[in-house]
């Protein structure tokens, strides 16, 4: 059988994992969006939901949420995040992870976003990841004569957010 492209990527995910027909969509999620360049693909513990959310109101974007319901899908509570999607200036993919597999767990990454805007929204970026989150390291102008911090936002991801000058 061949796997549609956005199945392949979640078949490979999940190894050998074999889905029933009704789960098979024959769009992907994300017909007519070009993926330019690496996008993270978080798993959350059952709060995709919220941390797209989140993430939409910090960054600002489009959000596109797919639950298992609207996939068919009945492998967990019908209004889990399936795929989700934040489209802007930061992208992002998430989903509910299913049971059994493995959540957000993240040590030794940085999401970092640097020069990725203007200084004043790169400041409301951080201010706003650090709600409800932790300042790892503030940002600050730096001797070199630029300006970077680091922060874990409330759902445990750390960015690394700077600029010139």
């Amino acid at each position: 059988m061949r796997w549609p492209l956005w199945l392949t990527c979640v078949r490979r995910r999940h190894h050998s994992v074999e889905f029933p027909s009704r789960y098979v969509r024959t769009s992907p999620p994300w017909k007519g969006i070009t993926i330019t360049g690496l996008t993270p693909y978080l798993s959350f513990p059952g709060t995709a939901r919220q941390a797209l959310a989140f993430y939409r109101e910090v960054f600002g974007g489009e959000l596109v949420l797919n639950t298992l319901a609207d996939f068919g899908r009945d492998d967990g509570p019908t209004d889990a995040i399936a795929h989700g999607m934040l489209r802007g200036t930061v992208e992002l993919f998430a989903s509910d992870s299913a049971p059994g597999e493995p959540s957000l767990h993240i040590a030794g990454l940085v999401f970092a976003l640097l020069g990725t805007a203007e200084p004043s929204t790169l400041e409301a970026w951080f201010a706003a990841l650090g709600d409800g989150g932790s300042d790892i390291d503030p940002l600050q102008l730096r001797p070199w004569g630029d300006h970077d911090g680091q922060v874990t936002d409330r759902f445990g991801v750390r960015w690394l957010i700077g600029y010139q000058g």
